[in-house]
C-alpha cells in the first residue's frame, strides 16, 4: 500500500512523491485524505528552513497537521468504521521519510485514537480543528484573563476572537496593520495599532509570531498585565527589563493543543457558537501543491490554504 505525499525535500524545494505505507496494526485506521490545510506558522518555518532544530527534525519530511479524510479501512481494536469522516491531526506511517507532522497525502496510517470524527456537512472547514483547539487551548489555560487585545488578525487571530465570544468573553480589540486583512471582524473591531491610544490592557494575545514586538506590547499594558504569546516563534525573544518591571508584567507561553481543547473546540462548534466560515481564502488541486505552498507563504491576501486531493484519490 502506498500513497501521494507532499514531501519537503529541502527547504522551498516541495515535491508531490509516492511513498510506501507502513502496514496497519488493529489500532489503526487507513484514511483517504479529501482536504488538508497548510500552516502558515509551522508550516512556513519548515518550508523557509527557519524552523528552530528539536528531535526528529530533518529533511526529508511530510508536513502537515490539518487533514480530513474518510476512513476506508478500520483495525479490530478501534471504535471507527469506513466511510466516517475524520480529521487528522498527523501520522508517522512513511518509512524513513519524516512526518513533520505527516498528514499532507491521499492516504494515512493513523491511530484510531488519534482521530477525530466530524459532521459530514464540515466539509474542508474541517481542516481548522487544529488550528481552533490551539486557539482554545490559549484561552482556557488554568488561571487565564480574557483577550482584552489581539496582535494578527490572520487565521489564529480570527479564531481567537471568535472563540473569545463564544465562551461568553467581552469582544476583544484586534489589532491589524495589513489593510487587506482588516476586513472580517466577526462581533468584534479590527484597528491598526497606531490608532490605539490606549495603555491599560489587562491581557494581550499575540498571534503574529513576530519576536520584536514584546517591548511594544509590554508599553500597552495595565498593570500586572500579561502578554500570552499564542504565535510560534523562530527567533529568540526579548525585551528591555524596566518597562516590565514598572508594569510587573507577566509573559505566558500558550503551546499546542491538548486532546480535551479537541473536545472542548468540536462541541463550540456542532453547537453553532463557534462558526469556521470565512477562514478559507484559497484553494488549490493537491498537484499544484509546489505553487499553493509558495501562495501559501508569499500571498498577503491567502488567510489559509486548503489543498484538494480528490483528483488523486
Amino acid at each position: 500500500m502506498d500513497t501521494i505525499a507532499v514531501v519537503l525535500q529541502q527547504p522551498e524545494q516541495v515535491e508531490l512523491n509516492r511513498l510506501a505505507l507502513t502496514a496497519p496494526t488493529p489500532d489503526d485506521v487507513i484514511v483517504d485524505v479529501e482536504w488538508s490545510g497548510v500552516s502558515t506558522g509551522t508550516e512556513r518555518l519548515l518550508w523557509s528552513g527557519r524552523m528552530p532544530s528539536f528531535p526528529g527534525m530533518g529533511y526529508p519530511l511530510v508536513p502537515g497537521y490539518e487533514s480530513v479524510g474518510r476512513v476506508v479501512e478500520a483495525g479490530s481494536a478501534t471504535d471507527l468504521h469506513p466511510g466516517q469522516r475524520v480529521f487528522a491531526p498527523g501520522a508517522k506511517c512513511f518509512g524513513e521519510v519524516r512526518g513533520l507532522f505527516g498528514a499532507t497525502a491521499s492516504r494515512l496510517v493513523v491511530p484510531g485514537k488519534r482521530v477525530v470524527p466530524l459532521d459530514q456537512n464540515l466539509g474542508d472547514r474541517g481542516i481548522l480543528l487544529a488550528l481552533a483547539a490551539t486557539a482554545y487551548h490559549a484561552i482556557a489555560a488554568r488561571g487565564a484573563a480574557a483577550p482584552d487585545c489581539i496582535v494578527g488578525h490572520g487565521v489564529l487571530g480570527r479564531l481567537l476572537a471568535r472563540i473569545s465570544i463564544a465562551v461568553r468573553n467581552d469582544p476583544p480589540v484586534v489589532w491589524e496593520k495589513n489593510p487587506a486583512r482588516v476586513g472580517g471582524g466577526a462581533g468584534y473591531g479590527v484597528l491598526d495599532p497606531e490608532h490605539d491610544t490606549r495603555r491599560d490592557y489587562k491581557s494581550i494575545y499575540d498571534a503574529s509570531g513576530d519576536a520584536g514586538l514584546l517591548n511594544s506590547l509590554i508599553g500597552r499594558l495595565a498593570p500586572g498585565g500579561e502578554i500570552v504569546l499564542a504565535g510560534f516563534y523562530s527567533e529568540p525573544l526579548s525585551f528591555a527589563f524596566p518597562p516590565a518591571f514598572m508594569r510587573e508584567a507577566r509573559i505566558r507561553v500558550a503551546a499546542e493543543w491538548q486532546p480535551p481543547d479537541l473536545v472542548a473546540t468540536k462541541a463550540l462548534i456542532e453547537s453553532g457558537r463557534l462558526s469556521l466560515d470565512g477562514l478559507i481564502t484559497h484553494r488549490h488541486d493537491a498537484r499544484a501543491a509546489p505553487d499553493a505552498y509558495r501562495v501559501a507563504f508569499e500571498d498577503p491576501a491567502c488567510l489559509k490554504m486548503v489543498l484538494n486531493w480528490s483528483s488523486l484519490s
